[in-house]
């Protein structure tokens, strides 16, 4: 596995009666770095040692990722959220800085909204907010397009088995393919991801997660509901050509968040924003947090 530092060390954290395997490098104020789908600790390789200049860095592998826990429930949108809460406390602080890419956004998403005294900071990237989300699925027929393997995760087993039938090509298409900065997903960057995802229990474990979002439940409880603003100091970075979420989910955002925030479009990047353009992504992080 590639890696940009040697001081950078791993460690278990137990929160939420399971334990999180997590990156850890710096010293200061808490940052916590949230992957995505399906993703782990690795995809912010290039933000880790430059944010730990100035902070103490923790990249988590999400519930049910990698080398964290595997329980067979728990990937609701509640329970990932009190992982996370359950982690900043567990590592001895009271309020973090959160930063959180595709579902890592997500669930940074409902932490600030629903726990906002436990946030400094907000940053997301490439995420949608999990109830406009959803409202966008219902309403929006580009959405719905770009969100078919959504729909298809719903299935029960079938997806699992058809992936790791196709494990090379599935992670190859996923990365290599969809990123329109080609450059950032080497051979062994997608050798580094299908390793990951080869574990026993991780494939069901992500899926896992989209099959609790879009359970009957999700869609009745917010049906109707007027979108919980986000109180805390919030930017948004959005690789432009991203071919999963279509550009809707950055209109209206002062619906979104009642706080000053910052909108930060990257022209020329897709989905993998933090990995096809780091040094424009660890610039515009650097410079939120520490003004």
């Amino acid at each position: 596995m590639t890696t940009l530092s040697a001081t950078w060390q791993h460690c278990f954290v137990d929160t939420n009666r399971i334990r999180l395997h997590c990156v850890t490098q710096g010293e200061g104020d808490l940052v916590v770095l949230l992957h995505g789908f399906p993703e782990f600790w690795y995809s912010w390789r290039f933000q880790i040692p430059v944010l730990a200049r100035h902070f103490k860095v923790v990249a988590p592998d999400l519930r049910g990722y990698n080398d964290s826990d595997k329980p067979s429930g728990g990937y609701d949108l509640e329970t990932l959220t009190e992982d996370i809460r359950g982690l900043i406390h567990s590592l001895g602080y009271v309020r973090a800085h959160i930063i959180g890419h595709d579902w890592g956004g997500i669930i940074a998403w409902q932490l600030a909204q629903k726990f906002p005294h436990f946030l400094d900071r907000l940053v997301i990237l490439n995420a949608p907010h999990p109830q406009r989300f959803l409202q966008e699925m219902l309403g929006n027929l580009d959405q719905l397009r770009r969100s078919w393997y959504v729909l298809a995760f719903q299935v029960p087993l079938m997806p699992e088995w058809l992936i790791q039938q196709n494990l090379k090509a599935f992670v190859h298409n996923l990365f290599q393919t969809q990123a329109v900065r080609k450059g950032a997903f080497s051979k062994e960057e997608i050798a580094v991801y299908q390793a990951a995802l080869e574990k026993p229990g991780v494939l069901s474990a992500a899926l896992s997660y989209y099959r609790q979002l879009l359970t009957p439940w999700n869609w009745l409880r917010d049906w109707g509901k007027q979108l919980q603003a986000v109180t805390v100091p919030t930017l948004i970075l959005w690789g432009e050509d991203d071919s999963f979420l279509c550009p809707d989910h950055t209109t209206g955002l002062e619906q979104l968040i009642h706080a000053p925030y910052r909108l930060v479009s990257i022209p020329d990047c897709g989905h993998w924003v933090q990995q096809e353009a780091p040094q424009t992504v660890n610039r515009e992080i650097l410079n939120f947090l520490r003004s």
